[in-house]
């Protein structure tokens, strides 16, 4: 048998990754009076209600080794396969920890895969991966089939507001007030592994217009789902649905709707929305 495994940056619930048959590993969310959960939608909404009232954004703590070789141990002993799906190592820790964890295991049917993406685009790999899995494709096919599609995958977002961002040290306050003043939405994105501006627009028709922009000149590969995100506004996420399929004649093509966890929720805020997909 081959066991999928990933973390909660790809905002899988528990529910999901059961009904998958995928192993999850928690990453920790700390606010100043406590740790909050990342296993239930009811979790993810909750998280956007306390990160709107807390003065200071709270930290995320990559899983522990141990966390990945009890997994690793319980495979050992059942005689299973083992392929790890990580946030990008330009994220956190958390690659190491699964790799760290494969030597203090001894056992070498483990690969591990850093996905250099997270949120839906780390999801629609993890998902691509259990499709493989259930049509019999073994480990190393799989790893080698995923580790060639993430260097294919595309990220957009539109951030709502520049206060997380500010407040997570990534621009000055001064900046953030002026912006915010200006209704300014930076577009984010993902290279080399790591979140990166991509640009600003004015507005959110502004913001809508940039990622319609980044579709045409990143094209999506059609034969794989489009994924998109929203962090705290799920009819945000149907309405841009909706847009891109329209705007591009994309009408037919496989979509998906998620809400992001409090691992990039943390950064960008409520009322953001996103696009995940493999370009051509």
């Amino acid at each position: 048998m081959l066991r999928i495994v990933t973390d909660s940056a790809s905002d899988i619930t528990l529910e999901e990754a059961r009904a998958q048959n995928v192993d999850l590993v928690y990453m920790s969310i700390h606010f100043e009076d406590g740790v909050h959960p990342q296993i239930s939608r009811e979790d993810y909404d909750s998280f956007y209600d306390r990160l709107q009232k807390a003065k200071k954004l709270p930290k995320t703590s990559q899983p522990p080794p141990e966390s990945f070789l009890n997994i690793y141990k319980d495979a050992r002993k059942k005689g299973d396969e083992v392929l790890v799906l990580t946030l990008s190592s330009g994220l956190s820790g958390t690659y190491q920890s699964a790799l760290i964890a494969k030597d203090m295991s001894g056992y070498d049917k483990i690969r591990v895969v850093d996905t250099q993406v997270a949120i839906s685009a780390q999801r629609l790999l993890v998902d691509h991966a259990v499709k493989m899995r259930d049509e019999g494709r073994g480990l190393d096919e799989i790893a080698e089939k995923i580790k060639g599609l993430s260097e294919r995958v595309k990220i957009c977002g539109v951030v709502d507001t520049l206060t997380y961002l500010e407040k997570g040290g990534r621009i000055p306050p001064g900046l953030a007030l002026i912006g915010n003043t200006l209704r300014i939405k930076p577009l984010m994105g993902m290279k080399d592994g790591k979140i990166k501006a991509l640009g600003k627009a004015i507005g959110r028709r502004g913001g809508l217009k940039f990622l319609f922009e980044f579709l045409k000149k990143y094209v999506p590969d059609t034969s794989f789902p489009l994924y998109f995100s929203y962090s705290s506004n799920e009819e945000m996420g149907t309405q841009l649905i909706r847009a891109v399929l329209s705007k591009l004649n994309l009408d037919g093509v496989q979509t998906g709707l998620f809400q992001a966890g409090g691992v990039i929720g943390t950064h960008v805020g409520p009322n953001c929305v996103a696009i995940c997909y493999v370009s051509e």
